[in-house]
């Protein structure tokens, strides 16, 4: 095969870290609605919070159950792929992963056990209270996940010894200057893609039974979470977009496809960035707009592709992925907010209404990834940003094997893939036409949740 044995590895990790993080961006924030339900349901004791809790906390251990054996796969490629950036950063990523695994992954995994088949073996204070745990747990992994990924966008606290890099101050490696922006960033893409999530199924199981209460209510706890979130991610991404222009210049270069530095520069809507002619064709573009949005100055200076040579990200990519992930915001935002404006003239949703939430239940997903291909993408051509080269960390399995593996992780990344929103849609449906687990009577054994 002629094909690049370090494009076949950025595609395999890139493969696998896409699939990964299709799950853990639901269970963050679905662990916290868990929490809510169990709340109302010991303090208000609402007949409607049962069947709801009984549905969503199978999909939350759906998600947790491929979250977790898609994290040991990417893990693993760390040594087979990437052996040079274990042997070069290790000793600060290693203890990052270290901490996630100690705090975070152990806490979930033990509660989520009391979650899943302790309903009425134990008090329901404790159940609650493993609720509450396991979204501490979800919560705590994001955090020193992304110590770490936000460390290598914009490394601090480190020295560099014989070749390798080792920590002066892990409180500077933690709190790196994006980590803030990032964490926040995800945290809210998280809760925006559970409240899709949560309305696309309800609006599914109303579609199938309009009277199904569970449904109706949990379709409007997702639009009212979404409509209180997305202007708020809007403002965080303006935050963060500031701190990438301080840190990673050349990444909001390549964003916004400028091939020169200017004053004043526009915000393209449309482009096909020319690599050739370093230059943009069939530009549809605002005047000034860009330099005012990222500097708060029409008049801003934005550094051009030119004042980095040829260590910049590829613009094409980038430049798409994040117009993806921005237009897929706007049509989350619009259709919240039209669902938040019928909740409070109290009008019913329309049928053309609910079918619109349950197209746009992986909604979440797609701008999630278009963000995170954007990031990563972003950093390129550095593994850690201006301090290791990717290339230069890369194994050197040859192109065969490689391409053999990815071709095999994206079979099975397919299956499953669909069998996971298939089992979603048929657990929606029974639980919508009457035909989910009963409740157990009160004192009785209850079988296991799934």
């Amino acid at each position: 095969m002629s094909a690049d044995p370090l494009l076949l590895a950025r595609a395999q990790f890139g493969l696998n870290i896409g699939f990964h993080i299709l799950f853990p961006s639901i269970t963050i924030a679905l662990a916290w609605i868990l929490v809510y339900l169990r709340v109302r349901i010991e303090l208000a004791g609402e007949a409607w919070c049962k069947p709801a809790y009984r549905l969503w906390v199978k999909v939350f251990a759906l998600s947790f159950a491929l979250g977790v054996v898609s994290g040991i796969t990417m893990s693993f490629q760390f040594g087979t792929n990437w052996p040079g950036f274990m042997n070069k950063a290790g000793n600060i990523a290693g203890p990052l992963l270290g901490y996630e695994v100690l705090t975070a992954f152990f806490l979930e995994a033990t509660f989520l056990g009391v979650m899943l088949f302790g309903r009425d073996r134990v008090p329901a204070w404790m159940h609650t209270l493993s609720a509450f745990l396991v979204a501490i747990g979800t919560s705590a992994s994001a955090f020193w996940i992304l110590a770490l990924n936000s460390w290598m966008q914009t490394p601090q606290g480190y020295e560099v010894i014989d070749g390798q890099l080792h920590a002066t101050s892990w409180m500077a490696v933690i709190f790196n200057p994006s980590f803030p922006y990032r964490l926040a960033h995800m945290m809210i893409a998280s809760g925006l893609t559970a409240a899709f999530l949560v309305a696309g199924i309800s609006a599914f199981q109303l579609l199938r039974n309009r009277n199904f209460e569970p449904a109706d209510r949990m379709l409007r706890l997702g639009i009212l979470v979404g409509a209180v979130l997305i202007p708020v991610q809007i403002w965080v991404g303006d935050q963060h977009g500031l701190n990438t222009l301080e840190y990673q210049p050349a990444k909001i270069a390549a964003i916004e496809a400028i091939w020169e530095t200017e004053r004043g520069a526009p915000l393209l809507l449309f482009a096909l960035p020319n690599k050739e002619t370093r230059s943009n064709d069939y530009a549809i573009s605002v005047p000034k707009a860009a330099s005012l949005i990222l500097t708060h100055k029409a008049g801003g200076e934005l550094k051009g592709l030119s004042e980095f040579g040829d260590k910049h990200p590829p613009v094409a990519t980038v430049f798409w992925t994040f117009r993806i992930m921005v237009g897929v915001g706007m049509l989350m935002l619009a259709a919240s907010w039209l669902g938040a404006l019928l909740l409070m003239r109290r009008r019913e949703f329309p049928q053309w209404l609910l079918w619109m939430y349950a197209t746009m239940t992986f909604s979440g997903w797609i701008a999630v990834l278009a963000g995170w291909l954007t990031t990563e993408i972003g950093r390129q051509p550095y593994i850690v940003y201006g301090l290791i080269l990717t290339a230069d960390t890369a194994s050197t399995v040859p192109a065969p094997y490689i391409a053999t593996t990815l071709i095999g992780y994206a079979l099975v990344y397919s299956l499953l893939l669909i069998s996971y929103m298939v089992v979603l849609t048929q657990l929606a449906r029974k639980e919508a036409e009457g035909k989910g687990r009963e409740e157990p009577a009160p004192g009785a054994m209850a079988p296991q949740v799934l």
